[in-house]
């Protein structure tokens, strides 16, 4: 079995709490894994030109192209963003849009495999992990888990994170804040979303190992989907 790990932070390897969280999940499932980070690379919307339609392959020629074999080998996902205004930052949510390719003709290319979604904000990261498990369902991708941590937003490293009233450090501790590296968000000391993070990763190499039936998982996200589709008639 293996598992597809991507991290849509832009940040460096050792400043991403996003990162962080997407390999523990990854080293707690017991199997074998390849982490991909976007950091750097450039990834388009979709365009809408459904180039993809007779073959289930995008067009788009970026740096997403040469992951679609990956996408495409991969047993499950585990996939991480940071909050970006309360949603997916524009380069995760790119890369997910792109999954468009694989929906036509009843193409089961990703249908009933399993995933993981990792977000973590300045506040909050439930947004992007509740985006990442939208997108996951509307390819027939069962969420196992979803692992979401408070990080340290850019306010914190902008240089004006103690005067300008507009951004976290003020709006968490208020007027006069002033930065430490021990109030600045780290998803690493925080042992609870750690411990989720290795809680999702046991879980979904528990699954895989026990050999989860793909047709089933299928079957049970699109009644998840259809019933969303019937409630907006």
């Amino acid at each position: 079995m293996k598992i597809l790990g991507i991290c849509g932070s832009p940040r460096k390897e050792g400043s991403s709490g996003t990162l962080r969280l997407v390999e523990t999940v990854l080293q707690a499932t017991g199997c074998d894994f390849e982490i991909v980070s976007l950091r750097g690379k450039t990834i388009s919307g979709c365009i809408a030109c459904l180039g993809c339609v007779k073959d289930n392959i995008c067009k788009v020629e970026d740096d997403l192209s040469p992951l679609r074999d990956e996408i495409v080998r991969a047993d499950a996902f585990v996939i991480g963003a940071p909050n970006y205004f309360s949603g997916l930052n524009a380069t995760t949510h790119a890369l997910l849009e792109r999954w468009f390719q694989f929906r036509h003709q009843e193409g089961n290319t990703l249908w009933g495999k399993l995933g993981v979604a990792v977000g973590v904000g300045g506040t909050m990261g439930h947004f992007p992990a509740d985006e990442i498990e939208k997108f996951f369902l509307y390819n027939f991708i069962e969420t196992v888990a979803k692992v979401s941590g408070q990080g340290a937003a850019s306010c914190f490293s902008c240089g004006y994170g103690e005067t300008c009233k507009v951004g976290i450090p003020y709006a968490l501790h208020g007027e006069g804040v002033k930065i430490t590296p021990e109030m600045t968000p780290d998803v690493t000391r925080q042992p609870d979303v750690m411990a989720a993070a290795v809680s999702a990763g046991e879980l979904l190499g528990r699954r895989l190992r026990e050999g989860h039936d793909r047709a089933v998982v299928t079957q049970k996200m699109q009644k998840i989907m259809m019933d969303k589709f019937q409630g907006s008639v």
